[in-house]
């Protein structure tokens, strides 16, 4: 595959400006650490700031130690126009040295020539990293960025409503008991038309990938062979999960079935649903005033794995986040060392006891027991991804999943909506090529 780089940047001037860089990097490297001068911008999540700026300040102090005359600015972003900024960033002389990517953002990055290579060695636990999420960190062989910490889907769901429909305030363990008790919960609500027992957006594609997973099925898969991407929702294991999630939206959304799951915390906020299938930092969000939540729900919220088909667990998308380091930065060595700092088995240890996932299976154990973190430390090992594939980003804007499933709600038969999905995803991943 080609690496496209960055359009605004030029192929001519990246591959200039990284080569320059490369070798003021170099000569900075050989420097006293206490003769290094500047400064190392960060941006970082606004999570980190508002979660955890303990850590934040721990790493600069540890960095100023080495490098007392290096300035650490760190610059913390949103979400919603991390990415714009960044492009905008890269593309002109002002951009961070390290940058925090999403983990399904990191590829595109990689691809574009964006990122610095890294070395795994320089970090802690990097042989016991989560697998899935080091995936979105490697390609070709080689490492662009650093795990830095996970996330999973699980169930949320509100005990009282349980207990009121089926006399127990604990979610079944199977799929199928889980269907008996929700069918007991939504006569026990019926009075109230829109209330739904599992509310489940139709355009929630993270969920109905889930169900895909669950079946065996993928959204594109690799040819060893051709050494190419080729799309998958045409399978038949891939269509009998669409058609499962398909059944659970149609049979037990009573609610706007065309939206997706970004506000579905408030919709168990304001009481409309027993039973969310979300990443397991809602479940505050359902109780917390300022995200809208619903202080009165404080104690009746819970989590657990979510059951799936054939009695098994529901596989959940892993999410997190990853450290990178700028190829135009002409200090990667330093942004290495801060990322390293940042995410050494001290950091990672007072991430997990904020129930925050941390980046490695070793310090990942300890949480599959404790009650709190329990669900979502034990759906991460059967955890899948998106494909690590060229043009992904361009499908996830485009909306291809979302559009499939809409296709299908208002008629359309998965046989059909899924070749044309496959069609559109094989066009974007060829011209990503």
């Amino acid at each position: 595959m080609k690496r496209k780089l960055i359009a605004a940047i030029g192929i001519a001037g990246m591959m200039a400006s990284i080569a320059a860089c490369g070798g003021s990097d170099d000569e900075a490297s050989k420097q006293d650490p206490k003769d290094r001068k500047g400064e190392l911008t960060v941006w970082l999540m606004v999570d980190a700031q508002s979660s955890w700026p303990e850590l934040v300040k721990q790493a600069n102090t540890e960095f100023n130690k080495k490098y007392p005359g290096v300035k650490v600015n760190v610059q913390y972003q949103q979400w919603g126009d991390k990415t714009k900024k960044l492009d905008a960033a890269l593309s002109g002389d002002s951009f961070p040295d390290v940058v925090e990517l999403g983990n399904t953002e990191t590829m595109t990055y990689i691809l574009n020539g964006a990122l610095g290579e890294i070395d795994a060695k320089k970090y802690d636990n990097s042989d016991t990293w989560i697998e899935g999420l080091k995936d979105t960190c490697s390609y070709e062989g080689k490492l662009y960025c650093v795990p830095y910490y996970a996330g999973a889907r699980v169930a949320i769901y509100n005990k009282d409503m349980f207990k009121a429909g089926t006399g127990s305030d604990q979610l079944p363990k199977t799929e199928d008991e889980l269907l008996k008790a929700l069918d007991k919960v939504q006569d026990k609500y019926k009075k109230d038309n829109a209330f739904s027992a599992l509310y489940l957006p139709g355009r929630y594609w993270y969920a109905a990938m889930s169900y895909v997973a669950a079946y065996g099925g993928e959204i594109a898969t690799y040819d060893e062979g051709s050494k190419e991407w080729k799309a998958a929702l045409s399978t038949p294991e891939a269509q009998k999960g669409i058609q499962h999630f398909i059944d659970l939206v149609k049979k037990y959304n009573h609610g706007d079935q065309t939206k997706d799951e970004q506000d579905h915390a408030n919709v168990m906020a304001n009481e409309k649903t027993a039973l969310l299938y979300g990443n397991a930092w809602e479940a505050g969000s359902v109780v917390d005033s300022k995200t809208n939540g619903n202080p009165k729900l404080k104690d009746k919220i819970a989590t657990a794995g979510m059951p799936g088909p054939e009695g098994k667990a529901l596989p959940s998308f892993i999410g997190g986040s990853d450290l990178a380091t700028v190829s135009k930065s002409d200090q990667q060595d330093l942004g290495q060392e801060w990322i390293s700092l940042f995410t050494n088995e001290k950091s990672q240890a007072a991430l997990a006891e904020k129930n925050i996932l941390p980046n490695n299976t070793k310090q990942l154990e300890p949480l599959k027991a404790k009650p709190e973190t329990a669900p979502i430390a034990n759906a991460v090992p059967d955890a899948w991804f998106t494909p690590i594939a060229p043009g992904w980003s361009a499908i996830e804007k485009k909306e291809t999943l979302e559009t499939m499933l809409l296709d299908i709600l208002k008629g359309k038969s998965v046989a059909e909506a899924t070749k044309a999905a496959d069609a559109e995803i094989n066009s974007l991943i060829n011209e990503a090529s």
